[in-house]
């Protein structure tokens, strides 16, 4: 016994036609989202790597599209109740073979078809459970998430002033001190280098020959 007709299947559906694809290689793609629901049906195509992928994306689209604006549907409620494609025009070409022949080539179309329904109470009220189970459960691993980082984090401390130290002075007239001789010390080894370059490079010359011995 066949099954109903196309015009006679529930729901709301979407029609390619004359796509340039055989429809074999659609059909491996339709099978993977028929019976899923709208939003799952789509992640499945968007993680699918093939070019009927796409292009059933693009018909799944409008297929909800148009039970939203034309019947009134909510699109969280729907799930794909048909996919499939049926062969097209087959156009045939020819291509030149040894000894004058000649071999044809077929270049098939297919129609696609995707049809969307409203799910059934009972497995609507499935998905709603589960869903407010899944959120619950997001919650609770984003709090006990919360609750760990916030014993990793240590604790803050309170800013108190060091207490002033009285040489504090002192050892400031110190390190000033100290970085006016060894500018003094810089600029005397200038002048002297440039009163006497040759004097200075003999110096490191020797220097470098002890060095190397």
């Amino acid at each position: 016994m066949t099954g109903p007709k196309t015009n006679e299947r529930p729901g709301t559906k979407a029609v390619l036609r004359h796509f340039h694809m055989s429809a074999s290689k659609a059909r491996v793609v339709l099978n993977l989202i028929r019976g899923e629901e709208v939003q799952k049906a789509a992640e499945i195509l968007n993680g699918t790597e093939r070019e009927a992928a796409r292009v059933c994306a693009k018909v799944l689209a409008s297929a909800v599209a148009n039970a939203v604006h034309n019947d009134g549907l909510n699109p969280d409620d729907l799930y794909v109740a048909a996919a499939f494609a049926d062969e097209g025009a087959t156009m045939k070409r020819w291509r030149p073979r040894a000894r004058g022949r000649a071999t044809r080539i077929n270049k098939r179309t297919c129609h696609i078809t995707i049809i969307v329904a409203r799910m059934d109470e009972d497995r609507l009220e499935r998905l709603r459970t589960a869903r407010i189970a899944a959120g619950a459960g997001r919650q609770r691993r984003v709090a006990e998430s919360q609750r760990r980082a916030d014993q990793q984090r240590p604790s803050r401390r309170i800013f108190q002033p060091a207490p002033r130290d009285e040489n504090f002075g002192q050892r400031e007239d110190r390190a000033a001190r100290a970085a006016n001789q060894h500018q003094h010390r810089d600029e005397r080894q200038q002048r002297h280098r440039a009163s006497a370059p040759e004097e200075f490079a003999g110096a490191v010359r020797q220097r470098r020959a002890l060095c190397r011995h």
